[in-house]
């Protein structure tokens, strides 16, 4: 009887373990999918290039799009002017966590 509740148990750990890994293994990122740790920090960095272009006052925050992916922040949208496009992309580039910054704003 003993022996039966072993084999029990080996077959649910067994299983259980094959859940855990199955469930770590799809929150690993890739190369062209973030982790579950990678978009919270995606999110928050995108958060405060908002807040930063929305705090500068030459710049129309409406007319700037900005998505962020393993930190590289996509920049697009359009824009009066070369300065303004400038402007964006230095703010952008002190914000902490922005490892690069791929800018695809146009001109009006």
């Amino acid at each position: 009887m003993k022996h039966y509740n072993v084999k029990y148990y080996n077959k649910l750990a067994t299983i259980f373990l094959a859940i855990l890994m199955a469930s770590l293994l799809g929150c690993a990122s890739t190369a062209t999918k973030e982790g579950t740790g990678e978009y919270l920090d995606s999110t928050v960095i995108t958060t405060k290039v908002k807040a930063a272009i929305f705090n500068e006052p030459t710049l129309k925050t409406f007319e700037i799009n900005v998505e962020t992916f393993k930190g590289v922040v996509q920049l697009s949208g359009f824009v009066n002017s070369q300065a303004d496009i400038d402007k964006a992309v230095e703010i952008v580039q002190q914000i902490k966590g922005v490892k690069s910054v791929k800018n695809d704003m146009k001109l009006k």
